[in-house]
Order: structure tokens, then sequence, then C-alpha cells
């Protein structure tokens, strides 16, 4: 959810090797620099902290010999996964300005973050000035309304892709099947007409998954409680949770929690995010662990405007989610997961379905301690129906 918008560059004779950044401190004490109000951190172009502001140490909830000398990767994203490269430390290293609006977890909120080199009097740059900016909810909003229409547009391209792509690779399997009749059974033609087939029904199921992000097909929508899906959903996989040693704890609301939707497709949500916890889980904890643990909540909220909405949330205590990525989580086909392992589309298609149903699906994680989802979606007055009847179905 970041808006970047890059300033001028530095010339490019300046140099930050590292050997001529220092790593000794500015003054920590000085009134001036303690009293602004703003998180401010003062660090070399490889992003080793090496002076931050009282505001800074209180931001991110450490003492400042916790902060002094770490990494601001570290500080304020959380850390990052040893295969991906923080994406600011690695734009540090260029030595250029910047503004941003990104979230910072470990800072526990979003900021407009502004990126200022500072040169010495040698020309040399040594020292790189952030300042990060709590946003106002309203501009919180106006980010979150952007991302969402960066994905929509995304969904749109896709439905395109996935119509072209439909009908020559339903004539390919057909074409295929029609050869692979007539052959002779156990010989090479039909092997390879077999491994064509399967290969393009395994494209014919990227595309159904590629249309289900974009909502494509019809949304027959009902008043079902929250509370009900989610403990449908529960059900099916209670029993491969207890195996892998996972706890569930689930905080509900007292009263039903009504909405107007989809139960499959809202089940089917509440199954993507249980799996990425589960996956989350078992990297950190292979074997059972105290903090092996999903815990789940309902409950009905009012925002700051009045509206009521059902809130969900199902936070584990996992691996985490490099900050890094966080803005691409919901893009098709992006994965942390190993090659094999997953497809891309589940949070994708998550996505897609809560916004079929009027609300909004955030994902809150910092590095090895956790990771939260939250959805929204508007309550209604209509009592859902208290029976699970569908999770049998």
């Amino acid at each position: 959810m970041s808006k970047t918008r890059q300033a001028k560059t530095a010339p490019d004779d300046l140099d930050c090797s590292q050997s001529s950044c220092p790593t000794t401190t500015t003054n920590g004490g000085d009134e001036l620099f303690d009293a602004i109000q703003d998180p401010v951190f003062v660090v070399t172009p490889e992003g080793i902290i090496i002076d931050a502001n009282l505001a800074a140490v209180n931001a991110a909830r450490k003492t400042r010999n916790q902060i002094m000398g770490m990494g601001i990767c570290k500080i304020i994203h959380g850390g990052s996964s040893p295969h991906l490269q923080c994406p600011l430390e690695s734009f540090l290293r260029t030595c250029s300005p910047r503004v941003e609006e990104t979230r910072l977890p470990g800072l526990f909120g979003e900021y407009l973050l502004t990126t200022s080199p500072i040169k010495d009097s040698d020309g040399i740059i040594r020292k790189i000035l952030l300042i990060a900016r709590e946003l106002t909810s309203d501009e919180v909003r106006k980010v979150d309304s952007m991302r969402t229409a960066q994905l929509a547009a995304i969904g749109e391209l896709a439905a395109g892709v996935a119509h072209e792509v439909n009908n020559p690779i339903t004539g390919i399997i057909n074409f295929a099947q029609l050869l692979l009749d007539d052959s002779e059974k156990n010989s090479l033609q039909a092997e390879l007409l077999t491994r064509i087939i399967n290969e393009g029904e395994r494209i014919a199921s990227i595309i159904r998954n590629l249309l289900s992000f974009a909502r494509e097909g019809e949304q027959n929508n009902e008043p079902v409680d929250m509370i009900q899906v989610i403990k449908a959903a529960l059900s099916l996989v209670e029993h491969q949770f207890k195996k892998d040693g996972i706890q569930i704890s689930t905080e509900f609301s007292p009263t039903h929690c009504p909405v107007d939707g989809n139960f499959r497709q809202l089940q089917q949500v509440i199954l993507n995010l249980l799996s990425n916890s589960r996956f989350a889980l078992n990297e950190r904890y292979p074997t059972t662990a105290p903090d092996k643990k999903i815990t789940i909540a309902c409950h009905p909220i009012t925002a700051e405007d009045g509206k009521q909405w059902v809130q969900t949330s199902i936070r584990d205590l996992g691996t985490g989610i490099p900050q890094g990525i966080l803005e691409r989580l919901f893009d098709p086909f992006f994965t942390t997961k190993p090659a094999g392992q997953g497809t891309g589309l589940g949070l994708s298609i998550s996505f897609g379905i809560i916004q079929e149903h009027g609300g909004s699906i955030k994902v809150n994680s910092i590095m090895h301690q956790f990771t939260e989802m939250l959805i929204q979606i508007p309550t209604i007055a209509t009592p859902a129906p208290t029976d699970s009847s569908h999770a049998s179905e």
C-alpha cells in the first residue's frame, strides 16, 4: 500500500562505499533533535542506524541502545526473510532522495517516509536522514483506495487474458482427446497425448482461478452468519491442524454477525487464510510448540463514520511477512512459498471475494512475530441463519 515519489537523484560522483561511512553517532541527547515530534533516524547508506530521536525510540517501543547499530529494516520493518533483500536498504545504497507512503510494522502504523541524503563538506554522502510522519486516517483511506483500484485494474486484465486463452485451450484439450481415443493403448503417442491433456487441464484450472479472482460469475448472496462460516471452515481443517500440533482458539461475539454474502465463497476465504497460517506456523515450528497457535475472532464493530461492520481476524504466530512484499500479497501469482507449494492465487481470489461483498481485507505482520489478516464486511439488520447446514454441503 505504498505510493512512491522519487525526487531528483544525487550526483553520480558521490561515494557511498562502506569504507566511507562512519559508525560514530551524532549527539543523541541534543534537545532540538529530540524535540522533533516525528520519528527521525540517521543511517549510513548501508542502512545501519547511527542515531535516532526520542520519537523514533518511542514509536519502535525500544530503548535507544536496542536501536543503535541495528539495520534500519530490522527496526522499522521488523526484519526481512533471508532470501529477500529489503527494498529500503537496497534503495539507501543509491544515496537518492525519496518520499513514499508506506506501512512500517516496526513503528506500528502507516507513515509518510522521507529519505534525505546528507552531503558532507567533501561532497560525499555518509549519512541519510529518514523522517517518518504518521499518516492521518484520511490519508490511510486514500492509500487503501488507490491500492484497491490497482488490484481492480489487475482483475480486469486477468479476466481479459483468461477469456482469450480459454477457448483455444479448450480446443487443444478436445482435439488431443480425439487423437488419444484413436491411439493404441500404452503407445508413445498415447503417453504424449495424455500429457498434453493433463497440462491443458492445468492451464484451464489456472484460468478458472483467474476468473474467480476477477469475480467473473454469478453472485448469489443471502443472509449468513460469519461465525457459522468460520465454524464450518474449521470443521474441515480441524483434524489436519491437530495433526500438525497447531492450537486454534476462537473469540466470537455472543450475538450473531450477519452479512449479506455467499456462504461457500466466504468459507473459501477463511480456508485460504487458515492454509497460509498453517504453512507459516509449520515453517517456524516444525514440531509442537507453545506458540504454534492461531487466534480467530469475529465481532460486530462500528466505524468512525457510524457504519456497521462484521470484523473477522485470523492471527498466527508464524514466520511473519517481510514489509517489502506486504504490498504484493494480493497480486495474482505472487507467493512466498517454495516452488510447487503454492500458485499465488489464494489471496488474490480472497481479495476479490471480499471486495465483491463490499468489504476489505488487510494484512498486518512483523517478521518472526505474527501475521494478522483482518476482514471487514458490512453487516445487515436481517438475522442470519444460526444452523450449520452449509458445513455438510
